[in-house]
């Protein structure tokens, strides 16, 4: 048996920041951010959780979908961003849409969280547990990042998408899935607060450490290189190479990454899907947005192969390749 996907889905909130709204709030210009992310908006969730945008972008899968909610047997929810610290956000999922048949939890892998969560889904459908699953990437950025910090704030956004699988024994679905972690760099990115290393407190709040703290520069380098490397596995692994691939969706975290690895792999022909100039980098859930629109703008088809990649912080990369 393998994993195919049969419907996708998505959901941003209404508010939207431009670049030129961010010039009234931090010393920066559209001009510097289009040039250095590729960023022109981005959507703000100002009074939904992560589980409300999570639980609509499951509505709008199901909607493509025969199925209904109460025949849904495994939700994953890829964020970092949880409602609280438990329970799950699935939970608030699995309860918002009514999928009362399912269970549920969460996958925290930053930025590839959405093709690590895919990966256990996947192996649930292999191994014959359940017969299909909703893997959602989600994800509310804006309540943890810092907006008096310019070289952060300009970058991320807010919303959720995702898909649907069910089993199949067509040659379809997920060929290959290829996970990557390192561990030495666990402050390239990260929010130092509030956890268990430094529990919520004054000062901890007076230190801005309950926000985003990144090292741009050194993410770049290392994000080309892996994701290219890394989606040679996944494509090996499926018998194939860059040529055969139709779409290569990544992780929008940077247009300028994106370029780099697309011209490192000979996918500069317009294969490369672009999405960050619409939502910004919305982390787990930037890979499913893109997915979700290149799918309803018709560019993808039946009989297509797409090649999904992905660098996280701190440090997680990882690639699959689905035959649509």
């Amino acid at each position: 048996m393998r994993a195919k996907i049969t419907a996708t889905g998505a959901y941003l909130p209404e508010k939207v920041l431009t670049n030129f709204d961010l010039e009234k709030m931090v010393d920066t210009s559209d001009e510097w951010i289009r040039q250095r992310t590729g960023i022109e908006v981005r959507h703000i969730a100002e009074d939904e959780p992560t589980s409300a945008l999570a639980a609509k972008a499951a509505d709008d899968i199901l909607k493509s979908s025969p199925l209904n909610a109460s025949d849904v047997e495994l939700i994953i929810v890829a964020t970092v961003t949880p409602d609280q610290p438990l329970p799950a956000t699935a939970l608030f999922v699995q309860q918002n849409i009514g999928a009362d048949n399912a269970f549920a939890f969460d996958i925290n892998a930053a930025c590839s969280g959405f093709i690590y969560a895919l990966s256990v889904a996947d192996a649930y459908i292999r191994a014959g547990m359940v017969k299909n699953a909703i893997v959602i990437g989600a994800e509310t950025l804006s309540k943890i990042t810092d907006w008096t910090d310019r070289s952060t704030c300009v970058i991320f956004g807010d919303g959720a998408a995702g898909v649907l699988l069910e089993a199949t024994a067509e040659d379809r679905g997920i060929l290959s899935i290829v996970l990557h972690s390192d561990g030495r760099y666990t402050d390239l990115m990260k929010v130092p607060a509030p956890g268990s290393r430094e529990p919520c407190s004054e000062e901890a709040i007076r230190n801005r450490d309950i926000y985003i703290k990144m090292k741009g520069n050194e993410t770049f380098k290392m994000a080309v290189r892996n994701i290219a490397s890394v989606s040679k596995e996944a494509l090996d692994i499926a018998g194939m190479d860059f040529s055969d691939v139709d779409w290569m969706i990544s992780h929008q975290a940077n247009k300028r990454i994106i370029d780099s690895v697309a011209k490192r792999v000979g996918l500069e022909d317009g294969r490369a899907i672009i999405t960050i100039d619409k939502h910004g980098n919305t982390a787990a859930a930037s890979i499913p947005l893109a997915l979700d629109w290149a799918y309803k703008a018709g560019k993808i088809r039946e009989g297509d192969i797409v090649l999904l990649n992905s660098f996280g912080a701190s440090l997680t990369w990882s690639a699959s390749v689905v035959r649509w």
